[in-house]
């Protein structure tokens, strides 16, 4: 009986253990697809920042001679996507 209880916690150990190992991985493969991405926003991620920096007039302007990725970063902080 305490051969089966032995191996039972064993089991749960190395069952936690594998959830573990998935999540770093799975943590690992999501940084690694966001790196990817290079830092290139779609059309419609620069339409999102182009709409929350149009509220504010410096901002607008900003996006207009700088760029909306600097404007917006220059307002709001890093880009959120």
């Amino acid at each position: 009986s305490s051969s089966s209880s032995s191996s039972s916690s064993e089991s749960a150990s190395a069952e936690v253990s594998h959830v573990v190992t998935k999540r770093d991985l799975a943590s690992v493969l999501l940084r690694r697809r966001r790196a990817a991405s290079g830092g290139i926003l779609s059309p419609l991620q620069l339409e999102s920042l182009r709409e929350v920096c149009e509220l504010n007039e410096a901002c607008d302007d900003m996006a207009d001679t700088e760029g909306i990725v600097a404007a917006y970063t220059a307002y709001y902080g890093p880009v959120p996507f």
